[in-house]
C-alpha cells in the first residue's frame, strides 16, 4: 500500500480495497482524481489490513471472484474485521459487488449462493433513480444479498437486492467501475465462468464497448450522488 494520505492538504482521503490483479478501480479512480482525492490502494489479498480506517474519509471495496461469506480465504475474514472497524468509526463505505456483499455481511444482512448467476448488462428496479439509475448496469456474480436490518433497499431485481443504503454507506451488487479495458481482462481471467454459464464473451465485449460512454455517465451520476447525498462528503471534495 502507498503511504497513508496526508490530512495537511485537506483533500478527500480514500482507501480502495482491491482483491485480485484483474479487478482494479476503473471509473472510481478517475472520479476520485477529478475531486482531487488522495488515494491509497490496498491489495488486501496480498497484505495484512493493518490500517486505521479513521485516517480516511471514504473506503471503496471492489469486486472479487471469491464470496464474501467464504472465510477459508484469509483476506475475506480480514476485510470483514476492517470494515467493521470502519462502520464503528462512521467512515463511509462504497461496496461494489463483493464489497457490497461484505458490507451487507458486516451489518447483519445475509449473503448466500444464488440458484442462478447474473452476468451481463442488466436493468434494475430502482426506488431512487436520482441515486441509482435503472441502468443497465454490468453484473457478474453468483451470490444474493439480503439487505441488513435498518438499511434502505434502493434497487433490486427478481434475484435479490441490487443497492442498499445503510447510514453513510452504499452497497451495490453491480459494477459501476467497469470499463472496456477491465472487461477485456475479466473475459481473459475468468473465461471459465463464462463457459460454465453459457455466456458469449465476444458479445459481452461488444456490448461493453458499445455502452462505454453512456455507462460512464450513469456511473458518474451514481458516484456523485453517493458522495453528496449518502456519504455527505461533497464539501471535502474539490471540483
Amino acid at each position: 500500500m502507498s503511504a497513508t494520505a496526508s490530512s495537511d492538504t485537506g483533500a478527500l482521503r480514500a482507501l480502495i480495497l482491491q482483491h485480485e490483479e484483474p479487478t482494479p478501480p476503473g471509473h472510481v479512480t478517475e472520479w476520485l482524481e477529478g475531486h482531487g482525492a488522495e488515494m491509497d490502494v490496498l491489495r488486501i489479498d496480498l497484505q495484512g489490513p493493518q490500517v486505521d480506517p479513521n485516517r480516511y474519509d471514504l473506503i471503496v471495496s471492489l469486486g472479487s471472484e471469491f464470496a464474501a461469506y467464504d472465510d477459508s480465504h484469509r483476506f475475506v475474514k480480514s476485510e470483514a474485521e476492517l470494515m467493521r472497524r470502519a462502520v464503528d468509526a462512521n467512515v463511509p463505505i462504497l461496496g461494489l459487488c463483493f464489497g457490497g456483499q461484505m458490507l451487507a455481511r458486516v451489518l447483519g444482512g445475509e449473503v448466500y449462493r444464488g440458484s442462478e448467476s447474473e452476468i451481463g448488462w442488466l436493468p434494475v428496479r430502482t426506488r431512487d433513480p436520482d441515486l441509482v439509475p435503472e441502468g443497465p448496469w454490468f453484473q457478474w456474480h453468483f451470490d444474493v444479498i439480503t439487505a441488513p436490518p435498518g438499511a434502505t433497499v434502493i434497487a433490486e431485481t427478481d434475484r435479490g437486492t441490487q443497492a442498499f443504503v445503510a447510514g453513510r454507506s452504499l452497497g451495490l451488487q453491480f459494477h459501476p467501475e467497469v470499463t472496456p479495458e477491465i472487461m477485456d481482462e475479466w473475459v481473459r481471467a475468468y473465461h471459465h465462468e463464462l463457459d460454465a454459464e453459457g455466456v458469449d464473451p465476444d458479445a459481452l465485449l461488444e456490448e461493453t464497448s458499445r455502452r462505454a460512454q453512456q455507462s460512464k455517465r450513469t456511473s458518474w451520476q451514481l458516484l456523485e450522488r453517493y458522495l453528496d447525498r449518502v456519504a455527505g462528503l461533497s464539501s471535502r471534495a474539490a471540483t
